[in-house]
């Protein structure tokens, strides 16, 4: 059965069209309406992110993002408590995709507890009502998206928002380079043969091991939460250089009956020259346990346009081996189920 149809077959939200036009998320948030001034940024020492899943990898993202442009640091929390230094020179950025993450509504009853200075994202649910009734700004998010689908309107909403309170230099011109990427990419991976369906069908019937360097770890930790949620398989990733302490020795054993896995390798030309070092003996070592290797490389000038081109590849990847799987690639049954049962 030919990849159109196993997509017609599988698909049933027609994510194929989402992806596809994922450009027009960031046109959408980044004409969106912010009704925030520069004043939140005064007299803050750090920023939290307060999120999960689809609504948090965004802010993980702005790491490598802004590396050379924000001056203070930023946290990304995946929990129901904000960490012990979130105080009133705290600026909380609450993000939850559907406004109703019991971990994220958590954090944002601790952030005014705390007297933290807040800003929230959302399409509603509760935490735009909370929001509206304690005067908090709410940054509207365009609905009608699984949350990691989304990515496009969560990024650059993020990002807008550093921008729009003068945290960091203006990011026009990147933004629309990326933006012109993603609907140029768009088009070449729908069509019938493209790179992302080759590496899917490539790890058919395998386990995704990823590798990025420490940089870039927050797309490492992107493609396996997609391979995940996505695909409906287990995948890992690790970063260089931490990886050649620990887990490169697991190599000298492997075997492929016990571990039947491909290595992604997540490689930039920007890595220190050290960490390329690691990569290209790493992979040598791998090789010699019998492993296959796919390397994803982006060869764009920009790093900021280089990080949202693996994003977007990755993001298709994921896709693609869903539906080869026989999957529907927007079902997330047992999240469903946890959170009913979590009442």
């Amino acid at each position: 059965m030919g990849i159109k149809n196993l997509i017609k077959k599988h698909d049933t939200q027609n994510q194929f069209k989402v992806l596809i036009e994922s450009f027009r998320q960031i046109e959408y948030a980044w004409e969106n309406k912010l009704d925030i001034s520069s004043s939140h940024a005064k007299n803050i020492n750090n920023i939290v992110v307060a999120g999960m899943g689809g609504s948090a990898i965004s802010a993980d993202l702005l790491k490598p993002f802004l590396r050379d442009e924000l001056q203070i640091p930023l946290f990304v929390n995946r929990d129901y408590i904000l960490p012990k230094f979130a105080d009133e020179k705290t600026l909380v950025i609450i993000s939850s995709y559907s406004g109703n993450t019991e971990e994220t509504i958590s954090s944002l009853k601790g952030a005014v507890k705390k007297g933290c200075k807040i800003i929230t994202v959302s399409t509603g649910g509760w935490i735009k009502n909370f929001a509206d009734e304690n005067d908090l700004p709410c940054i509207n998010l365009k609905e009608g998206f699984q949350p990691r689908f989304a990515l496009g309107v969560s990024f650059f909403t993020l990002l807008r928002i550093l921008q729009s309170i003068e945290l960091i230099p203006l990011q026009e011109d990147v933004v629309n380079e990326i933006t012109l990427l993603w609907k140029n990419k768009g088009i070449e991976y729908s069509g019938e043969e493209n790179i992302a369906l080759k590496h899917a069908e490539e790890l058919a019937g395998f386990i995704p091991l990823i590798y990025s360097s420490a940089n870039f770890e927050s797309i490492g930790y992107r493609l396996k939460c997609q391979f995940n949620e996505n695909s409906k398989l287990h995948a890992f990733n690790n970063v260089i250089p931490e990886l050649n302490h620990n887990e490169i020795i697991g190599w000298e054993t492997f075997q492929e009956k016990q571990l039947n896995a491909k290595l992604i390798t997540i490689v930039d030309n920007d890595y220190h020259p050290q960490i390329l070092n690691r990569f290209e003996l790493t992979k040598e070592l791998a090789q010699k346990s019998g492993v296959e290797i796919i390397v994803l490389k982006s060869i764009e000038k920009n790093v900021k346009v280089r990080i949202m081109d693996l994003i977007f590849l990755c993001d298709w990847i994921t896709y693609y081996l869903a539906v080869l799987r026989g999957f529907d690639p927007s079902e997330i049954d047992y999240i469903h189920e946890l959170k009913q049962r979590l009442g």
